[in-house]
């Protein structure tokens, strides 16, 4: 028997590698013959560095930027010959704020740029930017003012970073920041589809997220509703509608907006890069999973992404979670989901996942 372990990471806890790697012993006790195949996969979120090594090669870089609230750190990112990849929550991650009190008006994603402007001066010419776990709602203002371009009020000084200073925006120029990347593709990769402005857009849906109570979701809504018309006016790019640029806290649309960036569905770039299908192809069993199993899984998560596949592919698939929120057999089954195994929320998650999977596995599998 021949078993597929794709987890994502599991958020705040685990890594992809560690989650697969913990599956994987368990998945071993309880079927000591089966052909165990662990694969890291990421939908622009965290594990975006470790999901796409394998398959780029390289090298993991460190550089020293700002991080959310300009305090100094050390971000990772991805070199492989021309090709950087960068997570963007390395440098403006909620994960990073710790204990801290969240500040969604004034995080910043000026650390990104900082790493984008490291990776150009390393030689790379196309940048893969990993869209998840923003501490920001700035759009990425932060990042283009990392990069040369002046954010300015009507007094024609800048604006402060973070999205208080998109309220008063008022001109963008340009200037050097045009010709340092004007050779550089820059990838986005989401795992949202939702558009910046309105109803289902950055600040109403992920502002509260990032620690926005309903007066700064209100304020936060006018500003980048601000910002999208400068963009538009200044620079030409109307993002306001655009597919995956609420992902970030609307850093897709800072990035399609200033630097003409694709925006990808984070999910199908990695699984593509990765050979999940062709690896799929192979195995009787896929393992795939996440901390939160819940309706999100399916829109726009890797977990979510890899299940489509298996029920594409005919192969029967089972979830290891922390949690589970989806309850119903039928829903299950309407996923393409066997059976679920939970782990709890366990101050030690590996061990968690260890024990749940050996006590529940023999139980789906029939043993």
């Amino acid at each position: 028997m021949k078993i597929l372990i794709a987890p994502n990471a599991f958020k705040g806890t685990l890594t992809a590698a560690a989650a697969g790697a913990a599956a994987g012993r368990a998945v071993g006790r309880v079927c000591p013959s089966a052909d165990i195949e662990v694969l890291p996969i990421a939908d622009g979120g965290d594990g975006l560095l470790e999901a796409l090594r394998p398959a780029l090669g390289g090298k993991i870089m460190r550089s020293r930027v700002e991080g959310s609230l300009g305090e100094k750190i050390k971000a990772r990112w991805l070199l492989a010959g021309r090709t950087a990849v960068i997570e963007m929550a390395e440098a403006s991650g909620l994960g990073l704020m710790g204990a801290r009190k969240l500040r969604p008006l004034d995080a910043s994603t000026f650390g990104v740029g900082q790493l984008i402007a490291a990776a150009v001066r390393k030689g790379a010419r196309e940048i893969i930017v990993g869209l998840g776990g923003s501490a920001s709602n700035d759009c990425g203002a932060g990042c283009a003012q990392a990069l040369g371009f002046s954010l300015l009020d009507s007094g024609g000084e800048p604006i402060v970073r973070g999205a208080r200073g998109l309220a008063s925006l008022a001109a963008i120029l340009p200037r050097r920041a045009a010709s340092r990347l004007k050779r550089v593709k820059i990838t986005g990769l989401a795992d949202v589809k939702n558009i910046l402005c309105g109803r289902f857009g950055s600040a109403r849906v992920f502002g509260p997220q990032k620690g926005a109570g309903p007066r700064e979701v209100d304020f936060i809504s006018g500003a980048v509703l601000n910002y999208s018309r400068l963009t538009k006016a200044c620079l030409g790019a109307d993002v306001s509608r655009l597919p995956g640029g609420a992902a970030a806290g609307g850093l897709g649309a800072g990035l399609a907006a200033f630097f003409g960036a694709e925006l990808r569905d984070g999910s199908a770039f990695v699984l593509e890069k990765a050979g999940f299908e062709r690896k799929l192809a192979r195995a009787d069993l896929l393992i795939t999973g996440e901390g939160c199993f819940d309706s999100q899984t399916f829109y726009g998560k890797a977990p979510g992404a890899a299940l489509a596949a298996a029920v594409r592919f005919g192969k029967p698939a089972i979830v290891v979670c922390g949690v589970s929120l989806i309850k119903t057999r039928r829903e299950l089954r309407r996923r393409g989901v066997s059976g679920v195994i939970m782990a709890g929320r366990d101050p030690s998650p590996a061990a968690a996942i260890e024990a749940a999977v050996i006590r529940d596995l023999p139980g789906l599998l029939g043993a």
